[in-house]
C-alpha cells in the first residue's frame, strides 16, 4: 500500500523538510538544503505507538517536533480502530540538525494521552503555537 503523507512543513531555517506517512507510520527529516537533491538524515520509525503520526509542528528554534496520531475519526475508526477504545497522543521528537543521519528519536519523557479524558478517549487532531511561525499565526 502506498503511503499517505498527511502533513509536511519546512523549518524556518529552510534546511529541513518533515513529513509524516500516517499509514506507513513513519516521520521522516530530509536536509533540503541542495533542493534538487534532498537526503534522508532522520526517520522514526518501528515505535510501539497507537495509530500512525497524523500531523507535526515544530518549535521555532527547530529542536522539537511534535506529532499527533489522529486524522478524521472515520478513518482512525477504519484504519485504527483501536483508537476509538484507547484514544490518540502527542509525542514530542528532539530534532538534532548536526548529528546527522538519525538526528530524530523519540522524547520518553514527553507523552499526553487523551485516553483517560474526563468524556472518554478524545482524538488530538493537530496543535498550534500561538504567536509562533506561519503554520499557526494563519489560525490567529
Amino acid at each position: 500500500m502506498p503511503g499517505l503523507i498527511t502533513d509536511f512543513l519546512i523549518s524556518l531555517d529552510d534546511r529541513f523538510f518533515y513529513f509524516v506517512n500516517w499509514l506507513h507510520g513513519d516521520i521522516r527529516q530530509y536536509n533540503i538544503e541542495d533542493p534538487k537533491n534532498p537526503v534522508l538524515t532522520g526517520q522514526i520509525w518501528g515505535k510501539s505507538l497507537r495509530g500512525g503520526p497524523q500531523m507535526i509542528q515544530l518549535s521555532l528554534d527547530g529542536k522539537r517536533l511534535y506529532a499527533t496520531n489522529s486524522l478524521y475519526s472515520v478513518w482512525d475508526r477504519q484504519f485504527y480502530p483501536e483508537l476509538m477504545d484507547t484514544g490518540s497522543h502527542i509525542i514530542q521528537i528532539d530534532v538534532d540538525t548536526v548529528k546527522e543521519p538519525d538526528g530524530l528519536s523519540i522524547n520518553p519523557d514527553f507523552f499526553v494521552d487523551f485516553g483517560d479524558e474526563p468524556d472518554g478517549p478524545a482524538l488530538a487532531h493537530e496543535m498550534r503555537y500561538p504567536g509562533g511561525d506561519c503554520t499557526s499565526d494563519i489560525w490567529i
